[in-house]
């Protein structure tokens, strides 16, 4: 924490002498000096190799020096929770996450992260946001927000629970203490899951200490890829969404600041990014379900699975009343959902 605050202080000079000397220089002398940028992710290092580093070492090569992005990981400068007033305040300049963790100040970042049977599989996160609508409502909400712009949101893997003891039915989920997204947190809550909240990097050490039973943060791929793998023992098939929806953010006055081709060459890398983590994902964890020698796996039998999805429905509703924006989100996915189902295998079985 010493050390983020020194960050901050030097951050904040660096701003200012900056911006001083942006005024005196003449423009030959901005024009070879390479734009910076700071962008914190959501991940810690070993997942940030495959989630973003890629797309920003290709963001950095082809932008030939005019740009170069400087990428730090999980909490490494402020923690998650922090991040959207550190990036609306400029001491980050673009930020990868869901939403709900950076608690942005919308009504609508309920729906970042893992939304309770919003989707079932990743592709329904990009046809979601680019053929019904909700890309317009996030730039209808952010635009709302001062010196925040929403850039683009992507599919990440589904939500299961990695435990050290085996989770067959919903009463071996009462009392689980569980690090998991906010939202998530707050639904499972009504199956007697404790929602437990800690950076990022302590939590693998909490379920060797005891302070945690599980986590209910990812797929297999994820358990594999960062090392929780290592300290549960069981993973449950049976997941509350079939993908996690995550965006990139960028402070207005940066994103704003950047030329026209730049900003195209970010859009292109994120959408990078996209695309890599759909095969992945995909198939990451059929690989890992079937050749993974570290998790068990185990599964709550569908009849019982049924009354979370069912509560889930509840869940919905309670959100739809929230505000009129995220009643027309609700209605959205009631109607992307039965769609789907009408149209049957492969879309829905």
């Amino acid at each position: 924490m010493n050390k983020r605050r020194e960050f901050l202080k030097k951050a904040g000079a660096v701003s200012v002498a900056g911006a001083s000397a942006a005024l005196a220089s003449p423009n030959i002398v901005r024009a070879q000096s390479p734009i910076r940028w700071r962008l914190q992710t959501y991940a810690g290092p070993a997942l940030a190799e495959h989630v973003i580093k890629p797309s920003i070492d290709a963001f950095n090569k082809v932008a030939n020096g005019e740009m170069e992005i400087e990428l730090y990981f999980a909490d490494q400068l402020v923690p998650t929770g922090e991040l959207f007033r550190a990036m609306q305040n400029g001491t980050v300049d673009a930020v990868q996450s869901d939403d709900d963790s950076i608690a942005a100040p919308v009504d609508v970042s309920v729906f970042g992260g893992y939304f309770p049977f919003a989707t079932r599989y990743s592709l329904d996160v990009p046809v979601l946001f680019e053929l019904y609508g909700l890309k317009e409502i996030w730039e209808e909400a952010y635009g709302e927000i001062e010196n925040v712009t929403w850039l683009s949101a992507g599919a990440w893997d589904p939500c299961h629970f990695n435990t050290v003891d085996p989770i067959r039915s919903l009463e071996d989920l009462k009392g689980k203490r569980v690090f998991t997204f906010p939202t998530a947190g707050k639904f499972m809550q009504r199956f007697g899951v404790v929602p437990v909240t800690l950076p990022w990097e302590d939590i693998e050490v909490a379920v060797q200490t005891g302070e945690l039973d599980g986590i209910a943060w990812s797929g297999i791929t994820e358990d594999y890829t960062v090392g929780w793998a290592d300290v549960t023992n069981y993973f449950l098939t049976n997941n509350i969404s079939g993908a996690w929806c995550g965006s990139y953010f960028a402070n207005s006055e940066s994103w704003n600041a950047l030329p026209e081709h730049l900003q195209t060459l970010f859009r292109l890398c994120m959408d990078s990014s996209h695309y890599y983590r759909q095969h992945w994902y995909w198939g990451g964890e059929a690989k890992l379900r079937t050749e993974g020698t570290k998790l068990e796996l185990t599964s709550i039998p569908d009849e019982e699975w049924k009354t979370v999805e069912n509560e889930a429905l509840k869940f919905w509703d309670e959100i739809a009343e929230t505000s009129p924006r995220c009643a027309k989100v609700i209605e959205i996915f009631k109607q992307y959902n039965k769609t789907m189902n009408e149209a049957g295998p492969p879309y829905r079985y």
